[in-house]
């Protein structure tokens, strides 16, 4: 029930992506760059989370929305399903997020993603990719975009936390930004590499944000990692 429950959503959220996908790139041009991110991106996670509740039975609740800062800053988010690469949309907008510059030219679902300001960066090129991320992340927070990303790099299960990565930390300094550290529980519901999903709630904590005023990459690094554990933990206190 679970494998026919899961293979019915991904039908659905196929079909909500090729649809919204050709209507965004048709309509989402003409729109105000707010406006856009919200009727291309914000629609279709909405429309997907929806699915997936009514298809899975996996819903969501947040603790800690109070310890989101008035102004965007660098968000660092464990990465443990794609659920929260949806979720993550519908809370903090717009935002730009660090992609591989590939899904870009995927039709119709990169196209529109092309639209709303992503960082796309060329993982082949660590080190061009890190300036990049750096100088056009800047460049959103100047704009008050919220920049996202996954500090680990890649999905992680759901018992273990991988080491961050230096692109968040390194943004964060470079423009004296806040950092806001987002735990969840996504992968206990929505397990990386599977197609299963197991009904439930997913548990999401944020993190009281901190600052990093201009301080080097390591010593942000190995904060980010210390609230991430403990956020982590608090949701999973057995």
């Amino acid at each position: 029930m679970i494998m026919l429950r899961s293979v019915l959503f991904y039908l659905g959220y196929s079909v909500a992506t090729l649809v919204w996908g050709t209507l965004s790139v048709l309509i989402g041009w003409m729109l105000p760059y707010r406006a856009r991110f919200q009727f291309i991106i914000g629609a279709w996670t909405r429309i997907c989370l929806w699915w997936l509740k009514v298809t899975c039975g996996i819903r969501h609740e947040v603790i800690g929305k109070e310890h989101i800062p008035a102004d965007p800053c660098v968000v660092l988010c464990r990465h443990e399903s794609t659920w929260e690469t949806l979720f993550l949309q519908t809370l903090l907008a717009p935002q730009a997020t660090i992609i591989k510059r590939e899904l870009l030219w995927i039709p119709f679902f990169g196209w529109a993603f092309a639209l709303n300001k992503p960082i796309a960066i060329d993982r082949g090129t660590p080190r061009s990719a890190l300036k990049r991320l750096i100088s056009v992340g800047r460049d959103r927070l100047a704009e008050k975009i919220w920049v996202v990303l996954f500090p680990e790099g890649t999905r992680m299960s759901s018992t273990k936390i991988g080491r961050f990565q230096v692109g968040g930390a390194a943004l964060a300094s470079a423009a004296e930004a806040d950092v806001l550290v987002i735990a969840h529980t996504a992968g206990d519901h929505w397990p990386a590499h599977h197609v299963g999903k197991r009904p439930g709630v997913i548990r999401v904590r944020i993190m009281p944000p901190f600052r990093t005023n201009g301080r080097d990459s390591k010593s942000i690094i190995a904060e980010a990692e210390a609230i991430m554990s403990e956020g982590q933990a608090s949701l999973r206190p057995e």
